[in-house]
């Protein structure tokens, strides 16, 4: 090639690379669609309150979103305490990119429209369906290894609807969405979960699918019975014949041994919770936690969790547990047992006392002579209003049972 024609295509290379300095985006209310599959999108809206921050909505939930960040055309935001990111491309009035989880190495299409106040678009106004009250829910009803139970919790007004699924894990939060005819479309997006539920409905039956994210979906079957309970949390983990006791030994952030023989435990109630940052039940149970540990005036009662990351290096483990403990104010030690991967069953072996780990979270009650006492499956946030009201008051009383004793 000529010296000529060189310089001619460096600068045209040049100049064509470099952006003007992007504009913010308009403030307002936007509608973001994350493709989690064919023909199936998940919608959710979000409000630009300013240059650098923007508010997610998930029927009464709203999530405040400090980091953004600008970048020529491009632009990225990250919730508080999750790893997940979405990382989008500005065009005018609308953006377009993904929403990626690294350390699982999962990445959604994302796109979203400014102006465009409704989540979910409605083709039939009229419905004669109601899902107000309790539903009876089998999810993967015809596999036997995937199958697990659940209690829809609904209330509609219109063709609104918001409500939630209870498991014996937990709930699936804040589900926002709308009756479209015969039609049941409910989202929740939170920056570590991404569920979309759909369900034909007909009276006091539905069956749907549900999807999480673009890597997971799964078809479910509910009958509506306002009689119907979830077996008892508090039944559902206990300790293996011949163990009266919890022990481990697991390192904090200065890289310090920590165990439950250490003197800061001695004598306490101490409350330990199985968990993870990247779970959102886990943050729910944690913001609580953390609430009520930094309420009280005497340390007659200890917390410690145990994080189990999927992180895939120790590094960035204890950069997502230094974040959830700065997001979230928590000021009693969170421990490192697990990096690498967030298999139940590696937990279980780290914690053999166990009869297995079936939830992140779970919490282990211990009494002031170190015995366990009580172990809580999974956690009621405040999605499932009431169960979540009950087991705050349950909670509270049970520490201060022990207290006493």
């Amino acid at each position: 090639m000529r010296p000529l024609l060189c310089v001619i295509v460096f600068c045209a290379l040049f100049f064509s690379c470099k952006s003007e300095e992007q504009q913010p985006l308009q403030l307002g209310v936007w509608r973001a669609e994350l493709q989690v599959s064919e023909t199936e999108v998940l919608p959710f809206n979000f409000e630009v309150t300013s240059d650098s921050t923007l508010k997610i909505f998930n029927a009464e939930e709203v999530i405040m979103v400090n980091d953004v960040q600008y970048s020529n055309d491009s632009l990225i935001f990250k919730t508080p305490v999750f790893e997940g990111y979405v990382k989008v491309f500005i065009d005018k009035d609308s953006l377009k990119g993904h929403f990626i989880k690294e350390s699982l190495d999962r990445v959604v299409p994302f796109k979203a429209v400014y102006g465009k106040t409704s989540r979910f678009d409605i083709s039939n106004s009229k419905t004669d369906q109601n899902m107000d009250g309790n539903w009876e829910v089998v999810f993967s009803p015809n596999n036997e290894d995937e199958r697990y139970i659940a209690k829809g919790i609904f209330k509609q007004n219109g063709n609104q609807v918001s409500g939630t699924f209870r498991t014996t894990t937990g709930d699936y939060r804040f589900l926002e969405g709308v009756m479209d005819g015969n039609k049941l479309k409910l989202s929740t997006f939170d920056g570590a979960h991404a569920f979309l539920f759909t369900a034909d409905v007909d009276g006091d039956k539905m069956q749907g699918q549900f999807y999480s994210g673009n890597h997971w979906q799964e078809p479910f079957t509910a009958i509506k019975n306002d009689a119907y309970e979830l077996p008892d949390a508090n039944g559902l983990t206990f300790l293996n014949e011949g163990y009266d006791t919890l022990e481990f030994s697991f390192p904090d952030s200065e890289g310090r041994m920590v165990s439950l023989s250490d003197n800061r435990f001695k004598d306490k109630v101490v409350v330990v919770q199985i968990m993870g940052t990247w779970c959102p039940n886990c943050l729910d149970e944690s913001t609580y936690y953390s609430t009520y540990y930094n309420s009280r005036s005497t340390d007659d009662v200890a917390f410690v969790a145990l994080a189990f990351e999927y992180a895939k290096t120790q590094e960035k483990a204890f950069q997502s547990i230094k974040r959830l403990k700065d997001d979230v104010g928590i000021t009693y030690p969170i421990l490192l047992a697990q990096y690498g991967t967030s298999s139940k069953q590696k937990a279980r072996e780290k914690l053999p006392m166990l009869n297995h780990v079936l939830s992140y979270p779970t919490s282990i009650f211990i009494d002031k002579t170190g015995k366990v006492r009580k172990i809580h499956t999974g956690f009621n946030g405040p999605a499932t209003g009431e169960k979540y009201t009950e087991f705050k008051t349950e909670f509270e009383r049970f520490i201060e049972a022990l207290l006493a004793e």
